[in-house]
C-alpha cells in the first residue's frame, strides 16, 4: 500500500509498505480521508518530538520510521478478534486518541488523562496511508448517519473544539471571543455558537475572519500587530476567551480582556513559559483554564452531530482534497511558512490528483 513515511526532521517519504493486519479488538480501515495539524508540520519542521522515531515509545512499543496521520475517517475492510458493532463496508469516523479504560483519570470520566494515553497517528502508525488499523474503541460507526468521508475526517478537530468549549463551560446567551480563527480555532467557533453564545473572531487573515462569519460568528475583528485585545475589543466584556493561537502575549491580553469572573480557556499550546498577573486574576475571580484533546465519550458524538449539521460550510475550511505524493508540497511546507489557506488541508490516499471537498 501507499504510505507517507515519516523518518526525521524534514524527511517524509512516500513509500510501499504491506497492509497493516489488525489485531485484537482493532479495525482495519481503507482511509478515505485524513488531516493534518499544526502537530504534524511541527514534527516534520522540527521534529521528532511525539514520534517515537529513536525510541520506542513506552505504551505502543514503536520505534522507528512511521506513518502520520491523526484526523481521519475511513471504511471498515477487516475486523480482529472480539469486535463488535462494525462490519465490512461501514463507513466510520476514529478520535484516534487511545485510554486504558482502568485508571483513575479513566475511571472519572477524563479518558484524556489517561495515565496511559496514546495516539494512532503519533506514538504508532496513523492514517496517511491506504490502510490503516485502529481500536474499534476510538471509532464511531457511521453506517446510520449521511455524513460525508470528507467532512468525517474532521471529527477528531472538531471534537477537540467540543472538549474546550466544554472545559470553558460556555452557555447560551453568554458572550464568546475566539481568538485565532484559523486551524483549531474555526472548529471553537463553530462548537461555541452551538452553544448559543453570542461569538466574536479576531484574525489577522480576512479570508479566515469571513469563514468564522460563515461559521456563526456574530462579529468579526481584524487583529493588529502591536494593538493589544483590549483596545481592539473596546467596550467588550465577554464571559470566555478562547485563546487559539499559541502567541505568548495573547494570554496575558485575554485574561486582561474577560470579565470579572470569567474563563480564559488555553487552546494554543505555548512554546515557553509566560507571564500572567496572577493578582489580577484572583482579585477578579478569573480562570486560567487548559484543555487537551477530547473524551471519546464525552465529546467525539457531539463533534460528529455537529460537523453533520453544518453541510456545505466545511467546504469553506477545505475546499480541495489532495493525494499523498503532495502531503509535503502541499501540506507540510505551507503550514511551516505560515501559509493561512487553506484552514485545513485534507488528503485521500485513493486519489493521484486534486479533487474538491465533497460534503454530501
Amino acid at each position: 500500500m501507499k504510505a507517507a513515511v515519516f523518518h526525521g526532521r524534514g524527511d517524509v517519504r512516500l513509500e510501499d509498505l504491506p497492509r497493516p493486519e489488525p489485531g485484537d479488538g482493532e479495525l482495519l480501515l481503507q482511509v478515505t480521508g485524513v488531516g493534518i495539524c499544526g502537530t504534524d508540520a511541527s514534527e516534520y519542521a522540527a521534529g521528532p518530538q511525539m514520534f517515537p522515531i529513536h525510541r520506542a515509545d513506552p505504551v505502543t512499543g514503536h520505534s522507528g520510521p512511521m506513518v502520520p496521520g491523526h484526523e481521519f475517517a475511513g471504511v471498515v475492510v477487516g475486523t480482529g478478534r472480539g469486535v463488535l458493532g462494525f462490519a465490512e463496508g461501514d463507513p466510520v469516523a476514529c478520535g484516534a486518541g487511545i485510554s486504558c479504560g482502568t485508571c483513575g483519570a479513566c475511571t472519572a470520566g477524563r479518558s484524556n488523562l489517561c495515565e496511559h494515553y496514546w495516539t494512532v497517528g503519533l506514538q504508532r502508525d496513523g492514517a496517511l496511508a491506504e490502510f490503516t488499523a485502529v481500536p474499534a474503541a476510538a471509532c464511531v460507526n457511521l453506517a446510520e448517519r449521511t455524513l460525508a468521508s470528507d467532512v468525517a475526517a474532521m471529527a477528531q478537530p472538531m471534537s477537540i473544539a467540543v472538549h474546550a468549549v466544554s472545559r470553558g463551560r460556555l452557555g447560551a446567551g453568554e458572550d464568546a471571543v475566539v481568538v485565532g480563527t484559523g486551524g483549531i480555532g474555526a472548529f471553537v467557533t463553530y462548537a461555541a455558537v452551538r452553544c448559543g453564545a453570542a461569538v466574536t473572531g479576531v484574525d489577522l487573515d480576512p479570508d479566515r475572519l469571513a469563514v468564522a462569519a460563515a461559521l456563526g460568528a456574530s462579529a468579526t475583528v481584524t487583529a493588529e500587530p502591536g494593538i493589544a485585545l483590549g483596545d481592539l475589543l473596546a467596550g467588550s466584556s465577554p464571559t470566555v476567551v478562547f485563546e487559539c493561537t499559541g502567541v505568548p502575549a495573547m494570554v496575558a491580553e485575554a485574561a486582561d480582556l474577560v470579565r470579572p469572573g470569567g474563563r480564559v480557556v488555553v487552546v494554543g499550546l505555548q512554546e515557553a513559559p509566560i507571564a500572567v498577573d496572577l493578582r489580577s486574576l484572583a482579585l477578579r475571580e478569573k480562570e486560567l483554564i487548559g484543555t487537551l484533546a477530547h473524551t471519546f465519550g464525552g465529546d467525539f458524538g457531539i463533534a460528529v452531530e455537529m460537523l453533520e449539521s453544518g453541510g456545505d460550510v466545511w467546504r469553506l475550511l477545505a475546499p480541495s482534497v489532495l493525494p499523498l505524493k503532495d502531503l509535503v508540497t502541499g501540506g507540510l511546507a505551507p503550514m511551516v511558512a505560515g501559509d493561512p489557506t487553506p484552514i485545513k488541508t485534507l488528503f485521500d490516499p485513493r486519489i493521484d490528483a486534486p479533487r474538491p471537498m465533497v460534503t454530501g
